[in-house]
């Protein structure tokens, strides 16, 4: 267990080549990412690393606001429609909007088929993969069934089937169609996008492998982040009214720079992060002898760096239990040790996706804040689990008030 910050600096950065992703995570990563940056290795992962970089530039980036407000709005009228104090399990609802700006943002012709059939099987997936069982924990090989894995078989071979479909009707789209009518998003970036140093372009499976990993990361990951956030603000209603305030001023203005104004709303997300980080603990393992500290680390040794400890830790932080998002306002935020906070991780392999996410959360929370009050249910019991990410244990049921309704 690490968790100093130099010690981290050392297995994340600055000896990054010697601390690989250890078994455990190769394993649950190989079904349907193992050719995507999440799970490639050495010079297949610098390449694609090159190569996807600029799909997730700040402009690039930008450019999807009028999507993400879309997913968001979308979201806010389906809950007016139900009427005044309507109950809903919110960590469930995180799910659906994330996923719809993913479809929004990777597949601008829509997916093809039943979204409905989609987000189910998304489920599956995340259900299937998040259990690790005495066979990967001793090292059984790969071949010897697991449980559930009949099933994680099929719902890849609907994702690959659907995800193979979009793929041909956009090359053909690209291939014969007029500039003017070619879709801007992700999966034409992915198409069409080149590695700097060689020129050459991703594989029709790389293309196939990053789509899965850009959902699988950026749906399940962001919809927690909400999930937590929302949960948070419940509790504070001083905050809460700053999310608010802030929102009706800033969602009034045009502009694809939207989210660098919710400076109030970012700083809850970011302090949400902290207490509730997604990816509750990193892995690695340790490919050649190395010392962290006065430690010595031997060959095969697993490292584990655990956010969830490290933004808690007494030594790190002031009141470390308490959720105050002033801690990432601008005028505070370089008060916060480089390693102590790494939601996203850090070095080389940090997340591609943070501006993506942190901008998605943004105006989802903004959007939804504005128009809705949502008060946690009296008797709910909130207490986190871990899967593969962080998430509500039993879902988190709150009622819905309209703002302006008494």
């Amino acid at each position: 267990m690490v968790h100093h910050p130099q010690a981290i600096k050392r297995v994340l950065m600055d000896n990054s080549k010697n601390y690989r992703k250890d078994i455990i995570q190769r394993r649950i990563l190989a079904s349907g990412l193992s050719d995507g940056l999440l799970s490639v290795e050495g010079e297949r992962w610098e390449h694609q690393r090159r190569m996807l970089a600029p799909l997730f530039a700040r402009r690039t980036v930008n450019s999807f606001t009028t999507a993400m407000r879309a997913a968001a709005n979308e979201l806010a009228a389906r809950w007016t429609r139900l009427g005044p104090g309507a109950v809903i399990d919110v960590a469930a609802e995180m799910t659906l909007v994330t996923l719809n700006v993913l479809a929004l943002t990777i597949f601008s012709d829509g997916i093809g088929g039943d979204f409905e059939e989609f987000r189910v099987a998304m489920n599956a997936y995340f259900g299937t993969i998040g259990r690790i069982g005495a066979l990967d924990l001793f090292g059984v090989p790969k071949f010897v069934p697991r449980p559930g894995h009949r099933r994680l078989r099929r719902t890849m071979a609907y994702f690959e089937g659907v995800i193979d479909t979009i793929i041909h009707q956009r090359d053909q789209k690209l291939a014969t169609g007029a500039v003017n009518d070619q879709p801007n998003d992700l999966l034409t970036l992915l198409l069409r996008s080149l590695d700097p140093s060689t020129g050459r372009q991703l594989s029709r499976t790389e293309v196939r492998s990053n789509i899965l990993t850009f959902l699988s990361a950026g749906h399940e990951t962001t919809a927690n982040t909400l999930a937590w956030s929302i949960f948070l603000l419940s509790q504070v209603p001083e905050w809460r009214s700053r999310v608010v305030e802030e929102a009706e001023r800033e969602l009034s203005k045009p502009g694809d720079d939207l989210a660098d104004r919710l400076i109030v709303t970012k700083a809850v997300i970011e302090e949400a992060l902290r207490l509730y980080p997604p990816i509750a603990a990193l892995s690695r393992a340790a490919v050649a002898a190395d010392v962290l500290g006065d430690m010595p680390v031997k060959p095969g040794s697993l490292i584990v760096i655990a956010p969830y400890v490290l933004h808690r830790h007494r030594a790190l932080w002031n009141r470390p239990h308490a959720f105050d998002p002033s801690r990432f306002l601008p005028e505070t935020r370089g008060e916060i040790p480089r390693f102590a906070y790494l939601p996203f991780g850090i070095g080389p392999r940090t997340c591609i996706g943070a501006s993506f996410a942190l901008q998605e959360a943004a105006i989802v929370l903004a959007v939804l804040s504005r128009q809705f009050e949502m008060r946690l249910l009296p008797h709910a019991e909130v207490w986190p689990l871990q899967r593969i990410t962080l998430r509500p244990a039993k879902g988190l049921p709150m009622q819905l008030v309209q703002r302006g309704e008494r």
